[in-house]
């Protein structure tokens, strides 16, 4: 059986999962063998490393969602702690999202910062949700060196394609990409190197097709794959192997 990884995910989370377990057993049966559990705020990574020291096979992410950035600088100073956890092996999801804007600029700029230096100082890789902001993005980004990570949820064109890949961040594909019919994200998704793509599933968010409505799970990640592998001319052997390797390279899973 081919091995996938689902690098972003949020099954720990009871409010959209009646039994992890189950959502883990099914991700497991269809050949996802390893996962990592994303944190949005310190409740929410707390519970995912919790769920990662608790199940083989899963890792743990701890971060401050851009969503919650508002929540001041008491939430960012509450993270540090849950680094030096058992199998936390990157900072996110944090970035900048100005499509929402649920936390001012000002606040997510600030969560953005602390986080990435937060990351630098432990020598983690940072997972970044950036929507409407690479504008604002990129000088922060630029202000540090040997940052490293990924674009988690991409959907822009060739052109911040372009710009990822010259700071050398992989690229998280998920679900968004078997139902969009913009032409600049499928050009863009066929032009990701193989070295640099990685798969994801944000569930329970962004079904892939054919699942639209129904939650989302890891075990998805396989129909994510199919779908990609068709998109961009390569086998499922190929895809699996690489987008694994470079899950392993960039988490050290």
């Amino acid at each position: 059986m081919l091995e996938f990884v689902d690098t972003h995910c949020h099954i720990h989370s009871l409010e959209y999962y009646d039994n992890p377990l189950n959502v883990l057993k099914n991700a497991r049966q269809a050949g996802v063998g390893k996962l990592i559990c994303i944190g949005t705020d310190y409740e929410d990574s707390l519970q995912a490393v919790k769920f990662a020291q608790n199940n083989k096979g899963v890792w743990a992410s701890i971060g401050l969602i851009p969503h919650d950035a508002k929540l001041g600088q008491k939430a960012l100073n509450e993270l540090e702690p849950l680094i030096k956890q058992p199998k936390v092996v990157a900072i996110g999801e944090c970035g900048l999202d100005f499509y929402y804007t649920h936390s001012p600029k000002q606040d997510q700029v600030k969560a953005l910062h602390f986080q990435v230096e937060l990351a630098l100082r432990y020598g983690l890789p940072l997972i970044f949700h950036v929507r409407d902001a690479y504008e604002e993005f990129w000088p922060i980004f630029d202000k540090y060196k040997s940052i490293k990570g990924v674009l988690h949820s991409f959907s822009a064109g060739r052109n911040v394609l372009d710009q990822a890949l010259e700071r050398g961040l992989f690229i998280g594909l998920n679900g968004i990409v078997t139902f969009s019919k913009n032409t600049e994200q499928l050009a863009a998704f066929r032009a990701i190197p193989l070295d640099k793509l990685l798969l994801e599933t944000d569930a329970p968010y962004l079904t892939p097709v054919p699942l639209r409505g129904k939650v989302n799970e890891s075990m998805n990640v396989v129909l994510i794959a199919d779908f990609l592998s068709k998109l961009r001319g390569e086998t499922l052997d190929v895809l699996s192997k690489a987008s694994t390797a470079n899950a392993i390279k960039l988490f050290g899973i």
